[in-house]
């Protein structure tokens, strides 16, 4: 389970989260919504370390991310897979040396099996040929699609994607979506989301959660977002330019899973 638990994060004067808390359960697919600066990246930067919370605390299966120490950390970053947003693939290595790169540095596999687990990803990825290939050979969806291959090539117990279809087509975009659902129900992996996309974010998600100013606004099954009477959470989902009414922070169905 990954709980995010009444976490503060600034940056000088620009307050980004403000008591944000929520829970993701095993086996779950948790969408992160909200509008551009909100904080969703930031959110998700703590699950692996790469941010400390000002106040708060993230826990990732019972540990508390923000006192381990260097070893504990990279420990915990070997069950964590993360899908950049534009997939942050070296131009000057191949594919396959870039889906190789994280299980080269574990140093648990040999040559031959390392070689084996890069052929593996790409498969579930539908790149079945093209590991002596550079990115800047590759369309920008099929590099998000590598992007994923070299997050499930550890075998992690969790996946996190930092807008998994943003720039891509339509067409191209669903087949991310569908490549997100075959990672959870193939490998059993829990994955957090965030996305701007709700056609996405219905289609992957068990249950979303909408960050809005610091803190989560409403959490809920994709019924209960779709027919949500929040009026903020109602003008996001259905990309309204203006809200009726607006209630105070925390109003919704809560913030965290009990």
């Amino acid at each position: 389970m990954i709980k995010w638990v009444d976490v503060y994060k600034s940056f000088g004067e620009k307050k980004v989260l403000q008591g944000f808390t929520l829970d993701v359960a095993e086996g779950e697919t948790m969408v992160i919504i909200g509008y551009s600066g909100s904080g969703k990246s930031v959110a998700i930067k703590h699950v692996v370390g790469l941010l400390e919370p000002d106040a708060g605390t993230v826990v990732v299966d019972g540990k508390d991310v923000p006192s381990l120490s260097r070893r504990e950390l990279y420990n915990l970053r070997g069950s964590i897979g993360y899908v950049f947003q534009f997939a942050a693939l070296f131009d000057s290595l191949t594919i396959g040396e870039n889906v190789a790169m994280g299980l080269r540095k574990q140093g648990t596999l040999t040559a031959a099996e390392i070689a084996h687990r890069v052929q593996e990803s790409l498969e579930l990825v539908d790149l079945p040929n093209v590991q002596d290939r550079y990115p800047a050979e590759l369309s920008g969806g099929m590099r998000k699609r590598v992007g994923i291959a070299r997050a499930v090539a550890l075998r992690p117990k969790y996946i996190l994607y930092d807008e998994p279809t943003t720039g891509l087509d339509p067409v191209t975009s669903a087949v991310i979506d569908q490549l997100m659902i075959r990672m959870r129900d193939r490998l059993g992996v829990t994955s957090v989301v965030i996305t701007h996309d709700m056609r996405s974010a219905y289609t992957v998600g068990t249950r979303i959660a909408m960050l809005y100013k610091g803190r989560v606004r409403q959490v809920g099954t994709v019924q209960e977002i779709q027919h949500t009477t929040d009026p903020v959470v109602r003008q996001f989902i259905e990309g309204r330019p203006t809200i009726e009414e607006e209630e105070p922070v925390g109003s919704g169905t809560g913030g965290a899973r009990g």
